[in-house]
């Protein structure tokens, strides 16, 4: 695919939070986000107006926006049910979401065009508990880990603007043999493959995600999700 080709994709729907206090003691979370109509600014940490109830996790230069595909949630709701939170864009906390665009057409580290504002991808979302309490569903984060359908993180190589019915449009494609969904197989379910881990290795990934490799094949164990996917006790 040329640079200069343009995807069918385009951003249905924009939204930003702020962080207020969540379902459990001393928590924050901005996951209840609302749609913004017309152009909104996107620099380096994200968008303008946006925040992050927990920085430490969420946020952040390579975590600056979150993007997540509206093909999704017929999906949700067929294995849920007719939950509220699915009846409108927002409900895992998205910043774009997208139509057209899924997990399996999306590769680490594309450059993408949204508006004025340039975009990379950086990794896929690892889901954490404030979903189990944000769908009323205990395995929520889980459920979403296990069927790869986690949304992704973009950071800003060029601050803009961006608005709903804006197309996306494909950059460039330096690994075009990694589709998130590949990287989310290696993390999720081929967890101890080394052939793929090592691959995985050469990849200019997060920190985070190069050290979750390195350990991986050093010491030939997975790391424990029990707190990331349960979360402290309500």
């Amino acid at each position: 695919m040329s640079a200069s080709e343009r995807l069918g994709p385009r951003v249905s729907a924009v939204l930003v939070g702020r962080a207020v206090p969540f379902s459990r003691p001393g928590s924050f979370s901005a996951i209840a986000k609302s749609v913004v109509t017309g152009p909104v600014g996107a620099g380096p940490e994200g968008l303008r107006g946006d925040e992050h109830g927990d920085p430490r996790v969420h946020g952040g230069v390579d975590k600056a926006v979150h993007l997540y595909a509206c093909e999704h949630y017929a999906a949700w709701r067929a294995e849920l049910g007719p939950l509220g939170v699915l009846d409108r864009p927002g409900a895992f906390g998205e910043n774009l979401s997208t139509a057209g665009l899924t997990e399996d057409g999306v590769c680490i580290g594309d450059r993408i065009r949204v508006g004025t504002t340039l975009l990379e991808v950086t990794q896929s979302r690892q889901p954490c508990w404030k979903l189990n309490d944000r769908f009323g569903v205990p395995d929520m984060a889980r459920r979403v880990q296990d069927t790869l359908r986690s949304g992704w993180y973009c950071r800003v190589l060029e601050s803009g603007s961006l608005q709903a019915g804006d197309t996306i449009e494909l950059v460039e494609r330096p690994h075009p043999e990694w589709p998130l969904s590949l990287l989310m197989e290696m993390l999720y379910r081929r967890r101890l493959d080394r052939g793929l881990l090592a691959r995985a290795r050469a990849l200019p990934l997060v920190p985070s995600w190069q050290r979750l490799i390195e350990r991986r094949l050093e010491e030939g164990r997975v790391e424990d999700w029990t707190s990331r996917l349960d979360g402290p006790s309500p």
